[in-house]
């Protein structure tokens, strides 16, 4: 549940990709990023941090994936193939995907209350020590990031009302390709015959 930094940080996270070379230590590529100053934070250990978020996601894609998101993806792809990464690095973001925004858009209820991750968080909290020992604060600030990643992923509108994914030919190809259970974090997409 560390995913409190940011949120989807596209533009950062695409110019850590570039960064990358394959077989690298993402190690490296973090010392390399610092150095070229990706990001803009005015404190050495806010930048860090947030690399190593980016990282934890950008790692979690493969070679074919991260080549789509650096030399073939337009914004609305680099917003969804963030998406998936980050749905990849942290069960709970893609158990909500899956189990609450995906599930509420099937059965056609398309607002999305803030309380579902709440609701859902405590659900969890019963079968982990991890997630029961959050603090009510940092729930508040996990649950504010996550539905402003969603907005940036276009899963939700800026009225929390959830869309029906409008993913590209090439993308849903590429994940068909490399992942195809990811789809299922994008609602109404999910639903196709792969």
């Amino acid at each position: 549940m560390s995913f409190a930094t940011g949120s989807l940080l596209i533009n950062e996270s695409v110019e850590v990709a570039r960064l990358h070379a394959p077989g690298e230590a993402w190690e490296d590529t973090i010392c390399r990023a610092l150095a070229e100053g990706v990001t803009s934070l005015p404190k050495a250990a806010s930048r860090r941090r947030t690399l190593r978020e980016i990282v934890n996601r950008l790692s979690c894609l493969n070679e074919e994936e991260r080549q789509f998101l650096v030399e073939r993806a337009d914004r609305d792809e680099h917003a969804a193939l963030l998406w998936v990464a980050t749905c990849r690095a942290y069960r709970f973001v893609r158990e909500y995907a899956r189990e609450v925004v995906c599930e509420r858009h099937l059965s056609h209820r398309l607002d999305l209350p803030l309380e579902t991750f709440g609701h859902l968080l405590e659900a969890k909290a019963e079968w982990d020590a991890g997630l029961a020992a959050i603090a009510p604060a940092t729930a508040h600030k996990l649950r504010q990031i996550l539905f402003r990643m969603m907005r940036e992923a276009s899963v939700i509108d800026e009225d929390k009302r959830i869309l029906t994914a409008n993913l590209s030919g090439s993308l849903r190809a590429l994940l068909r390709r490399t992942a195809p259970a990811d789809l299922a974090v994008f609602p109404g997409v999910g639903l196709e015959p792969i």
